[in-house]
């Protein structure tokens, strides 16, 4: 006899700009609970359009992973014990326990002594964001969310203010499509169908990356520049249009402001010195130029890859001024997609008690997390949610000495045991998107997203704002934000006039799942001007082509990539055999041959691969898909899919981008030492 099945639809959570409308198929067993037993795309969203990324479509896996914790447990033996010990408790004992050690700090050091660390593992508006409100109203230490997206943001704001962009399904209008450090196939699947469509109609594909993946490779043409080389190749292209009358003069004059120390700038790029520094030949420089010049609409999507370097901010916003120079702003299906997340124009003035904010609090850039956690820092406690920090963050080995101090409290949130959650002092299960209503925006689309819970929660996992609010209550905390209800957030939140908003209540919100803003049919956000002080496109000062102050030498003759994997979305996926079987097994280091002879090492030997921070030891695959003097590790796989038991990011250091304190995971040079016969990792 068949089990009864039901089918829901639900947004999907993760970090990712398709925010997928999911159709999850949901199976009633003999024990009366109902299981997901399979996820795909919902067909009749205009643009999921019925298909699932290769790694979300195995989401019921993860969410049914025997491994999965479902009741609070404490550790009992010491951080330091390469193995950790656990005791189930009850919720009371844990959060009682909880709450009388952070009654103790506050009363020694103050609430600022107590340090959260978060990022995106839900987009949720509820359990994402407005979970921080807690340490708000405690005044704890703000933490800077950095590891991703800030450089972007940063160099996006000083030319256009907003990050608006694009309608994605005005994309098939488009005759020239340029992908400039984004995998797009990889980590934006659902903008395939799009540039297909545009490719049908005679569009021409470019990829500008520092090696051939996915995207590289189904491209039309693949640029492979040089590593942290974009802004140098940017202003080459801004030579080309300022000097063959390729601009469109009358929307500079319009819409913009400092066209001429722009042409300035550009005046010292001619293609024989782009190539010089690029790496690509003056011929094509020229004729990626040509095009861009020549072709309307030009539609250009640019991905934080590019970001991942000292200089990244600066490369990003050279990249994403190309477009003003062209006028393709004025093009329906022409400009630039970073991100659409501008157009939700939510009240957000109290989400996360976000009016809570002091001036004074401690403020930590989460690239900076090894250092925070040095004792003289004077950390005592640390929360950790939505986020794998002993895996993604920079410097992970000082990173993990951090959390196993024994003076420091480390809580872990998760619906997996992490690596981060292996050295926690408590693991309290959290829920999956499945089990908990939550809001969603959208940084790749302009849907507005809403689920109920679907199923109930296994076991005694919690949603990430139950526990902060039980926490609260043992706290003695009165802000009444922190104890709000996702019906009274969504209520919050879509309190605007805005008229992206306009007719979008939170009933409609709640009764159809899935609502597109209230946009003009005709998006054109940057056709007249931009959402800056001067409500022009700032286009000075000028960016500028700096090196790399971690240039290449003979003692470090590499840099390392470590661009996302296609199975994979950050560390969310570590759990998965199936996922790690799907991308070789086991982390792989793409070596170009003249590299694999100069250090010694032959294709499938393990190479130690050092750097100034930190070593690791990696599998070779010598490959050509990179220029020589190039490393690429693609995917964010936890330690223990290694051969030595560590993170890739014990070699990458906490140097900060130029704009926006962001990462710097592409700026990491290495050298490569043979593994003697026999040695292990």
């Amino acid at each position: 006899m068949t089990a009864p099945t039901r089918d829901v639809l639900l947004t999907c959570p993760l970090d990712c700009p398709d925010a997928c409308r999911l159709r999850i198929t949901l199976e009633r067993g003999e024990d009366g609970r109902e299981r997901a037993v399979k996820l795909t795309g919902d067909a009749d969203h205009p643009y999921t359009r019925g298909f699932a990324c290769a790694k979300t479509v195995h989401y019921p896996e993860r969410q049914n992973h025997p491994e999965r914790p479902l009741s609070p447990l404490r550790r009992v033996n010491a951080k330091s014990d390469p193995e950790p010990q656990w005791e189930r408790v009850s919720w009371d004992e844990a959060l009682d326990d909880i709450a009388a050690r952070l009654r103790a700090l506050i009363a020694e050091r103050g609430a600022r002594s107590i340090l959260p660390y978060h990022y995106a593992g839900t987009m949720g508006l509820m359990e994402g964001s407005h979970v921080h409100a807690l340490w708000r109203a405690l005044g704890a230490a703000e933490l800077e969310e950095t590891i991703c997206a800030s450089a972007g943001t940063e160099a996006w704001t000083l030319g256009y203010g907003s990050r608006l962009g694009v309608d994605p399904l005005d994309v098939p209008r488009a005759r020239l499509i340029v992908l400039w450090g984004i995998n797009s196939l990889s980590t934006h699947s659902h903008l395939t169908p799009q540039i297909t469509a545009a490719r049908k109609a005679g569009a021409r594909v470019v990829c500008v990356d520092p090696y051939r993946g996915r995207t590289a490779a189904f491209a039309d043409t693949h640029l492979k520049i040089r590593a942290g080389t974009d802004t140098a190749l940017a202003l080459g292209v801004m030579h080309e249009l300022f000097a063959h009358g390729w601009t469109d003069e009358a929307y500079l004059a319009e819409a913009t402001l400092g066209a001429g120390e722009l042409r300035a700038e550009a005046e010292l790029w001619p293609p024989e010195r782009v190539a010089e520094v690029t790496g690509l030949a003056a011929d094509e420089v020229r004729e990626f130029a040509r095009a861009i010049g020549t072709t309307r609409p030009a539609y250009f999507r640019v991905g934080y890859g590019m970001t991942r370097h000292e200089n990244g901010g600066t490369a990003l916003r050279a990249v994403t001024l190309l477009p003003a120079l062209t006028g393709d702003w004025r093009h329906r299906g022409g400009g630039c997609n970073l991100s659409t997340s501008g157009a939700f124009k939510l009240s957000r003035t109290r989400l996360g008690a976000a009016h809570r904010t002091r001036p004074d609090a401690p403020r930590v850039n989460m690239n900076e997390l090894a250092d925070a956690l040095k004792p003289e820092a004077g950390f005592g406690a640390l929360f950790v949610y939505n986020c794998n920090p002993a895996v993604v963050a920079p410097d992970s080995e000082r990173v993990r000495a951090g959390m196993r101090r024994g003076d420091l409290l480390v809580v872990v949130l998760e619906q997996v045991m992490t690596e981060s959650a292996q050295l926690a002092d408590y693991v309290l299960p959290a829920t999956t998107f499945m089990e908990h209503p939550d809001l969603y925006t959208s940084y790749g689309h302009h849907w507005l997203g809403y689920n109920p819970p679907a199923l109930e929660a296994p076991g005694e996992a919690r949603p990430n704002s139950w526990v902060f609010q039980e926490l609260a209550r043992r706290l003695g905390v009165e802000e009444p934000s922190v104890y709000w209800s996702v019906d009274e957030l969504t209520a919050e939140l879509l309190d605007t006039d805005h008229p992206f908003l306009d007719g979008i209540t939170p009933e409609r919100l709640r009764a159809e799942g899935s609502v597109r803003l209230n946009l003009p049919d005709e998006f054109l956000p940057y056709a007249h001007g931009a959402e800056t002080p001067s409500g022009q496109v700032q286009l000075a000062p000028a960016p500028r082509y700096v090196p790399v102050q971690a240039a290449l030498n003979a003692e470090y003759p590499l840099r390392l990539l470590t661009p996302p994997a296609h199975h994979f979305l950050n560390s969310t996926y570590g759990v998965l055999e199936r996922l790690n079987r799907a991308e070789g097994g086991e982390p792989q280091l793409l070596l170009h041959p003249d590299d694999a002879r100069q250090a010694g090492v032959e294709d499938g030997a393990l190479a130690r691969v050092q750097s100034e921070v930190g070593e690791i030891v990696r599998r070779v695959r010598v490959s050509d898909v990179g220029q020589p003097g190039l490393a690429v590790l693609e995917g964010t796989w936890w330690g223990l899919s290694a051969p030595d038991g560590r993170s890739v990011n014990a070699l990458t250091a906490q140097t900060l981008t130029d704009l926006g304190g962001g990462s710097t995971f592409h700026n990491t040079r290495v050298r490569l030492v043979p593994l003697e016969l026999g040695e292990a990792g």
